[in-house]
């Protein structure tokens, strides 16, 4: 295979990269070679065993985004501060690589309140070009949930929620493990959204009900996986309000978490448009090929 360049999307956890012709995908691979189980010098190693079944030409160009960019990847790829375009130069080259490979910078934010996003910014980019006339309010839905508004194909402003994270630490490391299980219903989640956003500053107490009650009360168990994401997300949209309140929103994001937000947002009166990542991840990248040009 003889790519003319190769996009990277290099996360704590995952490695995927894809073979490119243009803006066309002729081949993709991934691993489990994600950052945050990386030395510093196991970045190269890593991206050429995932691409050694293409064999590309040593020459080839490897464009990545993600937190191979971040302090502890493989270099770092200094923030651009909003507002500003959400991919644009410079890219950082990676001297140590024999291949030419450049990392997408991330964004930073310093007011109203200290903000960053890796990877993301690649993502919200190939939205805009997907979707060159949106305005309004991206929300990319994950570890790190972003709300993001965007005006004239630039970010204006973010902020992130970590209740993706939280809802993982609650599940494997809290006395909730004994209560969340596989369970899922939709109906639930809803209800749990209304009451997160009614009280978040009940958060705490609420969450460990779910436990009292499992014990106490037979049957009421069911369900407590549902009602613990809802009342996380439903405080997350409390205080996401002004993103979203009145505004055109798009969510990007893996299918099953886009369709629970989209729930959320619609019992608020908000009917989102959803977009795939890994569609708008490709685009990203494909639009700091171009800006790249030559210089690889």
């Amino acid at each position: 295979m003889n790519p003319d360049w190769i996009a990277v999307d290099w996360g704590t956890s995952r490695l995927r990269a894809w073979a490119m012709e243009g803006t066309r995908a002729m081949a993709e691979a991934s691993s489990d070679a994600g950052m945050g189980g990386l030395s510093r010098e196991g970045f190269g190693p890593a991206l050429d065993s995932l691409l050694s079944e293409w064999d590309p030409a040593p020459e080839t160009p490897v464009i990545a985004c993600g937190m191979v960019g971040a302090r502890q990847g493989w270099v770092e790829a200094p923030y651009r501060a909003v507002p500003c375009a959400p991919v644009d130069g410079p890219f950082t080259r990676v001297r140590e690589s024999a291949r030419p490979v450049h990392i997408v910078p991330g964004l930073r934010q310093d007011r109203p309140a200290a903000d960053v996003m890796r990877g993301e910014e690649t993502q919200i980019a190939g939205f805009l070009a997907l979707n060159p006339n949106f305005d309004g309010t991206l929300c990319l839905p994950g570890s790190h949930t972003k709300w993001v508004q965007v005006s004239a194909g630039e970010v204006i402003s973010f902020q992130t929620a970590m209740t993706g994270e939280l809802f993982a630490a609650l599940r494997n490391h809290t006395v909730l493990s004994h209560t969340l299980t596989d369970d899922w219903d939709d109906a639930t989640f809803v209800e749990a959204v209304a009451d997160g956003m009614s009280r978040p500053e009940a958060l705490a107490h609420r969450l460990f009900n779910l436990r009292a009650r499992a014990l106490l009360e037979e049957g009421v168990g069911a369900g407590a996986t549902s009602r613990a994401s809802g009342l996380l997300v439903g405080a997350e949209l409390a205080h996401a309000r002004p993103y979203w309140l009145g505004m055109p929103v798009a969510i990007i994001g893996a299918p099953a978490l886009s369709a629970r937000y989209g729930a959320a947002l619609r019992a608020q009166a908000v009917e989102a448009t959803v977009a795939r990542d890994s569609a708008c991840t490709l685009a990203g990248l494909s639009a700091a090929r171009t800006i790249l040009g030559g210089t690889t």
